[in-house]
Formats: structure tokens, sequence, C-alpha cells
């Protein structure tokens, strides 16, 4: 997956999804997964933006 999202001029919506992580994974992975394929079907979806540290971050266009 590209890591930045190929938007358009704006305007568009962003809808972003904070979390904190724990130490190991706990089923980040699976659900942040589950995340992005529901928001594929959504119409005008234009692309996701991820980042994982302390807190995880996600932006879907």
């Amino acid at each position: 997956m590209n890591n930045i999202a190929n938007t358009p001029k704006p305007p568009y919506y962003a809808v972003i999804f904070t979390s904190n992580r724990t130490e190991g994974d706990q089923g980040y992975s699976d659900m942040a997964d589950k995340m992005l394929a529901l928001a594929v079907q959504q119409p005008g979806f234009l692309g996701v933006e991820s980042a994982r540290e302390e807190v995880g971050i996600t932006v879907s266009y």
C-alpha cells in the first residue's frame, strides 16, 4: 500500500482515526485491515494514510 494518498485539489473529506498503542499487536493489524476494507467500499474513496508509533493515526480520504 502506498503511504501517501493521491488526493485531488480540495475540497474533499478526511476521516481521522487515532489509537493508543500497547505493547504487542493485540489485534491492531487485523482491525486496521478490516477498517481499510470498509473504507475502500465507500463512494468517493480516494486513499488512506497511516502512521504508528506510541499513537496510531489513520487518515481516510
